[in-house]
């Protein structure tokens, strides 16, 4: 079975190579860092009883008004009944007019076992969520407000487009098969399918449906020796004309794992196809983790660019509840 496991993920690793990728709108370049909005299955896969993320990209600063997205998720265990919940809050903000995208997204996930001794486990999970966009067309410019000389943003535009926005509901299914083995090993892979219900994204009475998001990822924890583990993984993203191909591997070396005290540190490097290549380093503290990266533009804006893309950060923290035994203290008689 471990043998299974290995060439499931070289195969779908070889694969991806003759794929034709082009790109894709928002992406992250952390692979499962931002589990839940990777795919609705992930929600209660992790060690511990609560789980806090956090995620923060800036890209093409170096090129017009930086694209910013922010994402706050939890996810928690209802052990009770084997039911895993979490919700998600994602915003996006995009070039000179301020487009926005406010999206919430709650999801409810279930793991069952396959085999007896849990080595195989499988999580399905749904997500569903409002979907708010808006877009800003005072923050244009216009060639009726140059003077001849100068910008004068005084004058009138002339345009009849004005501010407009909308709301929808969305929906997303996937589902996840992870395969742990030896000491702390596993491999996950999943597949999900998002904008289920393809909402409409049109403004000005155009209806536009949104793209149905198809997303794929497998990564693999393996331990070399106590101290040292590699991380391969990949990620696949179709959406529309859209393609996104990302692969690499963190290596993780263990600083200390004993005595209930944990440190450790990571570095990678990751491609994304005809787009940028990532190196990532990352921290880890007890129940925190860190990770920051870069990505270097490789794709036919460099002219544009200067090879720079963007910056990522991630930030994650577990909250682990122990439930100490109750101790009964006997006390000895006197005539003893």
């Amino acid at each position: 079975m471990r043998k299974s496991g290995y060439f499931l993920f070289i195969l779908l690793f070889t694969a991806a190579f003759t794929i034709r990728v082009s790109a894709q709108d928002i992406h992250f370049s952390h692979l499962n860092r931002q589990p839940l909005y990777q795919n609705p299955a992930n929600t209660g896969l992790f060690n511990g009883d609560i789980r806090l993320t956090g995620n923060y990209k800036d890209q093409w600063r170096s090129v017009t008004v930086p694209f910013q997205t922010f994402v706050v998720a939890g996810d928690m265990k209802w052990k009770a009944k084997g039911i895993n919940f979490g919700a998600l809050l994602f915003h996006d903000n995009v070039g000179d007019g301020f487009y926005q995208t406010l999206e919430f997204l709650g999801s409810i996930a279930k793991n069952l076992k396959l085999t007896s001794d849990s080595s195989h486990t499988i999580s399905v999970g749904v997500q569903v969520g409002l979907n708010y966009r808006k877009v800003n067309m005072d923050k244009f410019y216009f060639d009726n407000q140059f003077n001849g000389l100068i910008f004068d943003a005084s004058l009138p535009t002339n345009e009849a487009y004005q501010n407009d926005s909308r709301a929808n509901l969305t929906s997303s299914v996937g589902i996840v098969h992870c395969y742990y083995y030896g000491k702390g090993n596993s491999l996950k892979t999943g597949i999900s399918g998002h904008n289920l219900n393809r909402p409409n994204q049109g403004f000005y009475g155009e209806k536009v449906l949104r793209d149905i998001r198809l997303s794929f990822f497998s990564q693999l924890d393996h331990a070399i020796n106590r101290e040292l583990a590699v991380i391969p993984g990949i990620g696949l993203n179709f959406q529309g004309k859209y393609r996104e191909l990302i692969l690499g591997s963190q290596v993780r070396y263990t600083l200390i794992n004993k005595l209930g005290t944990y440190r450790a540190v990571d570095g990678g490097l990751w491609f994304r196809s005809r787009d940028a290549v990532v190196v990532r380093l990352g921290l880890a503290m007890q129940n925190w983790s860190v990770a920051a990266s870069y990505d270097t533009n490789i794709s036919k804006l460099i002219p544009a660019s200067s090879a720079r893309g963007g910056l990522e950060i991630s930030v994650e923290y577990i909250i682990t509840r122990f439930k100490p035994k109750k101790v009964i203290h006997r006390i000895c008689p006197d005539y003893i």
